[in-house]
């Protein structure tokens, strides 16, 4: 196994770094400490050739100026935050307006768009990068200063474990999570339409005109929601189902993961063989189809279009701050937040 770091530019002066892991099954995996990005993973497909399944740009300046959260960690907050406002003990805290009226993925510069310390490690389990970033008291309107440490591990049985912890010196709200887009047909050759998803799940959240929750869990039986048996994605982008037709005809759904159960997502691509396996410890996972990538930008060297690419964010409850019935994403001061996800892997013959 090893690490080897290389240049990837320069932002305000201080250098962007690339950070490749490579294992000892060929599996690679390239991070940025630049909004912990992940910018390439390599796998073999069914024949054994190595190819990358994440959507990326190979220079900073696209990452600067297109990117939709290519392979980021986003936060403080993941997915949106209503009215960009919330409360805690009584005092209103006003985050900054990103998107339409709403707050999302953390703000305009979140964690997203910052450099990050980073710190290669290897031990028994595999090779990693460890991030470190201190979030000042009031950056994009989030009370107290929150240290947070992101780790990336590599291990040898093709699995990329990613692990957050959060810490804050007042009571605050966190729900971090990574937003790469996968594509396992392997350099972009396909979209993702026919790439077939498993998911133990048996409600959504049910959304608005502005995709916020309205608080209600719906039931998946017997709609293009229902993936517990296994379907392919292109059924939620030509579904007539009102949640389908508001997401821009696909997905952008939290799925409440059963909780008595493995809460396990796989996601497999019948032509190449490629499949990945995502465990967590999180409540649900937020499907994201790509229907907003559209733009004059080229994804290494492919047009940006929409269904390039699915996003299986986990993390807590959607805009939970806002639904007491939701699990609460508060962390309270000097309380330590924790979460990891696994990303493994594998080959069908």
């Amino acid at each position: 196994m090893e690490i080897s770091k290389t240049s990837f530019g320069k932002l305000d002066d201080q250098e962007v770094k690339a950070f490749t892991l490579t294992n000892d099954a060929g599996m690679s995996v390239t991070c940025l400490n630049y909004g912990c990005i992940i910018t390439k993973i390599l796998v073999p497909d069914r024949n054994g050739i190595v190819e990358n399944v994440v959507l990326g740009f190979d220079c900073l300046e696209d990452y600067l100026q297109y990117s939709p959260y290519f392979g980021a960690v986003v936060g403080r907050v993941a997915g949106r935050v209503k009215g960009a406002a919330f409360e805690l003990d009584g005092e209103v805290f006003r985050l900054t307006v990103n998107e339409n009226v709403n707050h999302i993925h953390g703000g305009i510069k979140g964690l997203s768009h910052v450099i990050w310390q980073a710190e290669d490690i290897q031990n028994e389990a595999g090779i990693g990068i460890v991030f470190t970033h201190q979030s000042p008291d009031g950056e994009e309107g989030y009370p107290g200063t929150l240290n947070l440490k992101i780790t990336y591990l590599l291990t040898n049985e093709n699995e990329l474990k990613i692990s957050y912890e959060a810490q804050s010196d007042r009571k605050t709200i966190v729900n971090l999570t990574n937003h790469s887009y996968f594509n396992l047909s392997g350099n972009l050759k396909t979209d993702i339409l026919n790439h077939q998803l498993t998911i133990n799940s048996q409600a959504i959240l049910e959304l608005d005109e502005q995709l916020l929750p309205t608080g209600k869990l719906l039931d998946v039986t017997d709609t293009a929601f229902d993936f517990r048996e296994g379907r392919i994605i292109k059924e939620g982008t030509v579904s007539a189902h009102l949640q389908n037709v508001l997401a821009g005809n696909g997905y952008d759904h939290p799925f409440v993961l059963n909780e008595e159960e493995d809460k396990v997502i796989t996601l497999a691509d019948p032509e190449s063989g490629r499949s990945l396996k995502v465990e967590t410890d999180q409540p649900s996972v937020v499907v994201y189809t790509s229907n907003q990538l559209v733009g004059d930008f080229e994804i290494f060297g492919v047009p940006a279009q929409k269904y390039l690419g699915i996003c299986l964010e986990t993390q807590g409850y959607t805009d939970a701050v806002h639904h007491s019935h939701f699990p609460s994403i508060v962390l309270d001061k000097d309380e330590i937040y924790q979460s990891t996800t696994t990303y493994q892997f594998s080959r069908r013959k």
